[in-house]
């Protein structure tokens, strides 16, 4: 009898321990969002960007939906999906907002719309598995490519955080076509 208490001491104090290392590394993530941005743009940029923004997102990130980018603040919204494990699929249905920042003219044929990093903030509502019915926070951070005229790559990373459910990080590919006005 005395094993299985200590076995279960054990095993939740290790639960705690990775509950802080998640929790630090949320921290600082956060805090890279939020200080990163208040001073590269001034020190960086080279490029400037459009008015207005309309993205039909293909694939994954932000979601797989519609992006309205009005200077440097957008908003999104739509269905995501991720692995979190190999070939199983989690959904939600994602809205959020992005600031964007370091804009610089990388395309191939120099339209003028420039690529650039990006933050963002989104709610998601799981649909499916362990995360069916719960309410997330997912902060992401990343950077978009226009590849040619308004055809867009993305790359970036995202922290999910659920109640009652360990924080994940993941990598967010996509690609996406914007028009601009």
């Amino acid at each position: 009898m005395k094993t299985s208490k200590n076995e279960k001491m054990r095993t939740k104090a290790m639960q705690n321990k990775k509950r802080q290392k998640a929790y630090k590394r949320a921290v600082y993530f956060i805090l890279f969002l939020i200080l990163f941005p208040l001073t590269s743009d001034r020190i960086f940029s080279e490029a400037k960007f459009s008015k207005e923004e309309i993205s039909f997102n293909g694939f994954r990130n932000p979601s797989i939906g519609l992006e309205y980018r009005k200077g440097q603040y957008s908003i999104h919204g739509g269905y995501y999906v991720t692995n979190f494990e190999s070939n199983i699929t989690t959904r939600f249905y994602k809205f959020g907002t992005s600031y964007w920042f370091l804009p610089s003219d990388l395309s191939f044929d120099k339209s003028g719309n420039p690529s650039a990093f990006y933050l963002g903030v989104s709610y998601g509502n799981g649909i499916n598995l362990e995360y069916e019915n719960k309410s997330a926070l997912m902060l992401e951070s990343g950077y978009k490519w226009f590849i040619w005229k308004g055809l867009n790559f993305r790359l970036g990373v995202i922290g999910l955080y659920a109640q009652g459910e360990s924080a994940k990080l993941n990598p967010t590919p996509g690609i996406s076509y914007s028009i601009f006005f």
